[in-house]
């Protein structure tokens, strides 16, 4: 059975490597995400970071520094948000 049809809407961000960071901190903020996902400039996936209920604050700044290691080495991303219906 093809896990598709359990996934929520998405949204889709190209960015610029210095810029990732900073989206994410406010797609967090802005909250009902379950997934964010890093894919570099030719689609290849990442990073898929689950987002699940008060995974916020001191918890989530290893996952951070760990995003801004990945986007330092790339010149442009696009981050893949799915959000919770």
């Amino acid at each position: 059975m093809s896990d598709e049809k359990n996934k929520g809407p998405r949204e889709e961000f190209k960015l610029e490597g210095s810029q990732v960071v900073e989206k994410i901190k406010e797609l967090i903020h802005e909250g009902n995400i379950r997934n964010i996902t890093l894919k570099n400039e030719e689609g290849k996936t990442l990073i898929v970071i689950p987002l699940t209920l008060g995974v916020v604050g001191a918890a989530f700044l290893p996952v951070l520094a760990a995003i801004g290691a990945i986007a330092a080495l790339a010149a442009k991303m696009t981050i893949v948000v799915e959000k919770i219906e």
